[in-house]
């Protein structure tokens, strides 16, 4: 029988893909802790030993199905549409799963959902993925990533429903899985002309509004009880409004595959809680 045995909300933003001196630079003579954060968190992922890793992938924006990648390997070089003159010429090389991503469609079609496996050759990659695998160095392990997408035409129900199609697929496997929700909290940006507050770029002080700042520390304060419930009861009056990014597919998906409103899983912070243009990113780390 396969079991989760870890999760984690992941910041994937991609200025920490540029180079130390400038993200001090950045942060006024300091690095942004959440590239520490990568670090304690790759320890937490390689004390449990994961079969497969599964990312919700944040910027992987699909419609009609929540697709999971079933491709054998993934080989290439990225370049950035958003970003491309910083974070462009990045090589990936890693593995994918193909069975696991069949079995999540096999419980779907079972369970009336809308995951769909899909391998195909030209699909390319994003660095909500590209990063993470780059950080928590999945490549230089060996460690099969199954990325999972947030489908636009869908209400938070159908993201708790499509991970707890993952988690059921996961039980019927003989797998120890970790999943990372790879996104922010609130996810609005600054304006292009935007001056900031702090001079530590990183700083919370520096995030889009204060309104948002109070919602995500809410956020992080119920993950730290354990009390997903309370996230979902407030999502419509609070969280919504805040504009997590993708809608909150990453979180959500992830969610449902520990259980949904159920899940008790209380949350350890790897990571100072940062800006980044405005959007609010932090690594938190699940026991299973």
């Amino acid at each position: 029988m396969g079991k989760i045995v870890g999760s984690a909300i992941v910041s994937h933003h991609p200025g920490l893909m540029q180079c130390e001196d400038f993200r001090r630079m950045m942060g006024a003579g300091q690095d942004s802790d959440l590239i520490a954060g990568y670090e304690r968190l790759r320890h937490k992922i390689e004390a449990v030993k994961p079969d497969v890793v599964v990312i919700f992938d944040s910027h992987w924006f699909t419609t009609g199905y929540h697709l999971v990648d079933g491709g054998a390997h993934y080989e290439g070089v990225y370049t950035s549409d958003e970003m491309p003159w910083y974070l462009y010429g990045v090589p990936y090389n890693y593995r994918g799963h193909p069975a696991f991503a069949l079995d999540i469609e096999a419980v779907s079609k079972e369970m009336g959902g809308y995951n769909r496996a899909i391998a195909h050759s030209g699909l390319e990659r994003q660095y909500a993925t590209l990063n993470l695998i780059k950080h928590l160095r999945f490549e230089l392990s060996d460690t099969p990533v199954v990325s999972a997408s947030s489908c636009q035409n869908c209400r938070p129900e159908h993201f708790l429903q499509s991970g707890a199609v993952i988690g059921e697929a996961i039980r019927r496997s003989d797998l120890n899985v970790v999943l990372l929700a790879s996104g922010a909290l609130s996810h609005r940006f600054v304006d292009i002309d935007w001056k900031p507050n702090h001079p530590r770029i990183f700083h919370e002080s520096n995030l889009s509004s204060p309104e948002n700042l109070a919602s995500d520390k809410k956020a992080i304060a119920l993950m730290q009880d354990g009390r997903h419930d309370r996230i979902l009861e407030d999502w419509d009056s609070d969280f919504r409004k805040a504009h997590w990014e993708a809608f909150g597919a990453h979180y959500l998906q992830m969610l449902g595959a520990m259980g949904g409103a159920e899940c008790r899983a209380k949350g350890e912070p790897l990571s100072a809680y940062e800006n980044a243009r405005g959007t609010g990113n932090i690594h938190v780390w699940f026991d299973a």
